[in-house]
């Protein structure tokens, strides 16, 4: 008999692959060496084949697709519930076997190699960023146990890194031989971190659909970039409101004995730079609405009165993530609407309003 149906536990070099024929009995169950696998599925009839979406699971997908195959990539947490136990690597693959069989399953989009790209790029910047920090916190603490500090952000690392770079004398010259290391080091980064800006920036410029995201408030070049990597077409998502809930920021809740029970705490799931990214652009905005009340909508200023202020935060992150999906699957520019009463139907460009944790 052929297998209609595989499941395929990924690896660096060791996989293992589980077949089912029609009547679900099983004809294949071997390992298979790294070189082999294309060999192997290349030989096989056209099958469905289930793979978590771990490491290298979608240059895998993008492979056996070619080959006529029908991949489907599956979040690890909702195999495991398919895994018998005493794990291992068997097992996995037949875990994987049943759950793609399974109607209520749910599957990861396989994403193209420029999108895998471009979520390179956003990682590097985010690692060049986390290093420059680091730099950055060991000058000042050095420096403030001889009592010299500065002002706070880029201003105030620059004015510490022309006292080391001059040779200031009030820094000790055997403090100078650590600290100039560490400038050099600040400055490379700074110069490597605003190259990746200025090349997120043309790709956000050239990408159709980036350009038509930074049409919305408080979405930027950088976001805009991130959403286009993480989310592609959107069209993966039924409504926006599961875009939010995938970013993680909706509240999680907890049902039993037919009550509703909200924690109130969003759940962070899903891609973790993108969600941070949406809250910096909604905290940005909502700094300037309570400046200057007039220039922000009608419900956030409903918000904000009934709500803390991280709270809003939150709640306009979630509602620029539904803005984003609606702007991606209409293949439309946004729109803004004038302010009107808080309890009317939102337009396209304004998409739902967002849940509110408690």
């Amino acid at each position: 008999m052929q297998a209609i149906r595989f499941g395929v536990d990924l690896a660096k070099r060791v996989f293992h692959a589980h077949g089912v024929d029609a009547s679900d009995a099983v004809v294949v169950a071997r390992s298979l060496r790294r070189h082999q696998v294309l060999t192997f599925f290349a030989a096989q009839p056209p099958a469905l084949i289930g793979m978590e979406a771990c490491g290298s699971a979608h240059h895998w997908a993008r492979e056996l697709t070619k080959l006529g195959h029908t991949v489907k990539l599956m979040p690890a947490a909702y195999v495991k519930r398919y895994v018998p136990r005493n794990k291992n690597d068997a097992r996995d693959a037949e875990g994987c076997c049943e759950a793609v069989s399974r109607p209520v399953m749910r599957f990861v989009p396989i994403k193209t190699v420029e999108q895998q790209c471009q979520r390179a790029l956003q990682r590097t910047r985010d690692l060049l960023i986390g290093q420059r920090t680091r730099t950055s916190n060991a000058i000042r603490g050095q420096l403030y146990e001889l009592g010299l500090i500065a002002s706070k952000g880029s201003t105030g690392i620059k004015a510490l890194l022309e006292r080391i770079e001059r040779d200031d004398t009030a820094i000790p010259a055997l403090l100078l031989a650590a600290l100039r290391p560490l400038a050099r080091q600040w400055r490379e980064l700074d110069g490597q971190i605003k190259g990746l800006d200025k090349e997120v920036l043309s790709q956000a410029r050239a990408h159709p659909d980036a350009r038509r995201l930074m049409t919305v408030p408080n979405v930027g070049p950088i976001t805009a970039h991130a959403a286009v990597a993480a989310l592609g077409d959107g069209r993966q998502f039924d409504r926006g409101r599961d875009v939010a809930a995938w970013v993680g920021l909706t509240r999680k809740t907890h049902d039993t004995g037919g009550k509703t029970k909200a924690i109130g705490h969003i759940s962070r799931a899903g891609d973790r730079a993108l969600r941070r990214l949406l809250v910096l652009g909604a905290s940005s905005h909502l700094r300037r609405v309570r400046a200057k009340p007039g220039e922000g909508s009608a419900w956030i200023r409903g918000v904000l009165a009934r709500r803390p202020v991280k709270v809003a935060v939150v709640a306009q992150a979630a509602k620029t993530a539904r803005i984003i999906w609606a702007v991606l699957t209409s293949g439309e520019e946004y729109r803004a609407e004038p302010n009107r009463a808080a309890h009317r139907r939102p337009g396209l460009g304004e998409a739902c309003d967002a849940p509110l944790p408690a």
